[in-house]
């Protein structure tokens, strides 16, 4: 009865071992010594998870950055892929011309600074051009029949799976041509490459001559080009001017 009303009285004073007496008290806290030393090793603790998770975060970043490498490769190619949906950039662009030699060509392309592998073929030699945005097809159809006097080219572009077909002269387009009464009177390779059914590697793999105008290095090269191409491929004789 004792213990009951020393409970009620609110005394937690027990005998046996669960009572906490002031020798328990005392032994149960540290002096000032063991706290710092345990501060210290909790200090050392968290130094070494800090070091741990900077070296994860590290090799997170790196993962992470090799990641955004590749989203901006996979980004350009889908914003390329979405211009030319949207008609901002062409599909694919060439400038044909009656021209005999894939080298005539290139070396009037460099001079009129345009960026093109040019193919030869029977039915004449064709730039394809190798900037497609914006207005830049045309840029180069107009400084091609500028930079020679009195050459003419047919411009085909595919622009959102839409093809155009202009004729070229003295800078200007001149006419119009529905494209399936111009691909006849192309090289054959023309129609295949603005649909779609063939691509450049395609094209220069089956071709007998190319010429990339990045292979000449200046518009003196080109020129002495176009000399030596003149002189071993002279004009015919106009028949018509001697009778």
């Amino acid at each position: 009865m004792a213990a009951d009303d020393d409970k009620k009285n609110g005394n937690d004073d027990f005998d046996g071992n669960n009572d906490f007496d002031d020798a328990d008290f005392d032994a149960a806290h540290f002096d000032d010594a063991d706290l710092e030393a345990a501060l210290e090793g909790f200090e050392k603790e968290f130094a070494n998870a800090d070091m741990n998770a900077s070296a994860d975060g590290a090799a997170n970043g790196d993962t992470n950055a090799g990641a955004a490498a590749n989203g901006d490769v996979l980004g350009a190619d889908f914003e390329d892929e979405l211009q030319g949906i949207l008609g901002n950039k062409a599909k694919g662009a060439v400038l044909c011309t009656h021209l005999a030699s894939a080298e005539l060509l290139a070396g009037i392309c460099r001079l009129a600074d345009i960026d093109a592998l040019c193919v030869g073929d029977r039915y004449g030699a064709v730039a394809i051009l190798r900037d497609l945005e914006g207005n830049a097809p045309e840029t180069a159809a107009h400084d091609l029949t500028t930079v020679i006097s009195g050459m003419d080219a047919l411009l085909v572009v595919n622009r959102a799976d839409k093809i155009e077909a202009s004729i070229y002269t003295d800078g200007e387009a001149v006419e119009q041509i529905p494209p399936p009464f111009a691909f006849p009177t192309l090289a054959p390779f023309v129609e295949d490459y603005m649909i779609g059914l063939v691509d450049v590697a395609g094209i220069e793999a089956q071709a007998e001559e190319t010429v990339d105008t990045a292979s000449i290095a200046t518009k003196q090269d080109a020129e002495r080009r176009l000399r030596a191409f003149m002189r071993t491929h002279p004009a015919p004789p106009d028949d018509q001017a001697t009778r």
